[in-house]
C-alpha cells in the first residue's frame, strides 16, 4: 500500500464572493409577484473540486453578466408596450428573472462555503478519499465505477455520486482489496475494492 498524504478531507481554502444584496433582488416593477426564496442543502462541510467549483463560478459570472441584465432589459421593454396582465413578454421575463435570481442566491451561498479539495494529491494512492474514482466487483463478478465528488457537482448520469452518499461513506478510508458491505437495489451486498484512482497533480511550467 502507498502512504497516502493528508487527512481524508484535504482543504485547500475558502473563497468568499461579495455580491450586492441589493443585485440579486428580483426585479420589481411594483406588482405584488411572490418573492419566493432558495432553498440551501444544509450540510458540515461543503467539500468540492477545482474543476467543480469552477464550474459552478462560470455559471453564476454568466447568469450576473450576461442572462440577468438581457431579462431586466425585456421586463423594462415588455413593461412599457400596456397592460402588464396580459403581456406574455412581461410575465414570461418576470417569471425566468425570479428563476435567474434564485439560482444566484443559491449559487452565491454555496460557493461562499466552498471548500476546494486538491484529489491529486492521493494520486498513486490506493485509499478512498474526497475525489476518489473507486472500481469495486460485486459478488457477481460484475465490475462497477463510481468518482466520489461533491454535493453540488456530482452527477449520477456520469457515474458520480456525493461524498455524503451512502456509498461514498461506505467506502471512504478502505483500500484496493477490502471488501466493503453496501446497499443496493437487491439488497445488502459485500463487494470488494479492486482499483482506486485520482486525477493527475498539474505541474506548473516554470
Amino acid at each position: 500500500m502507498c502512504k497516502c498524504l493528508g487527512p481524508a478531507w484535504p482543504v485547500i481554502g475558502t473563497i468568499i464572493l461579495e455580491m450586492s444584496n441589493a443585485f440579486i433582488q428580483d426585479f420589481n416593477e411594483g406588482d405584488d409577484d411572490e418573492q419566493e426564496g432558495a432553498s440551501i442543502p444544509v450540510v458540515v462541510k461543503n467539500y468540492i473540486t477545482h474543476a467543480g467549483y469552477a464550474v459552478l463560478h462560470a455559471e453564476l459570472i454568466s447568469l450576473m453578466d450576461d442572462e440577468r441584465p438581457k431579462i431586466v432589459e425585456l421586463v423594462h421593454w415588455a413593461a412599457s408596450n400596456g397592460d402588464r396582465s396580459e403581456n406574455g413578454d412581461y410575465l414570461y421575463g418576470k417569471k425566468r428573472l425570479r428563476e435567474i435570481d434564485r439560482r444566484i442566491r443559491f449559487l452565491t451561498q454555496r460557493l461562499e462555503i466552498a471548500q476546494r479539495v486538491d484529489a491529486s494529491v492521493h494520486y498513486g494512492c490506493d485509499q478512498v478519499f474526497f475525489g476518489a474514482t473507486v472500481t469495486y466487483q460485486l459478488p457477481t463478478g460484475l465490475e462497477k465505477t463510481i468518482t466520489i465528488l461533491g454535493i453540488d457537482e456530482a452527477d449520477s448520469t456520469k457515474g458520480q455520486v456525493s461524498w455524503v452518499s451512502p456509498i461514498a461513506k461506505a467506502f471512504i478510508k478502505s483500500v484496493v482489496g477490502d471488501v466493503v458491505r453496501i446497499s443496493t437495489p437487491a439488497g445488502w451486498q459485500e463487494v470488494e475494492i479492486v482499483a482506486v484512482g485520482y486525477p493527475t497533480p498539474v505541474v506548473s511550467a516554470v
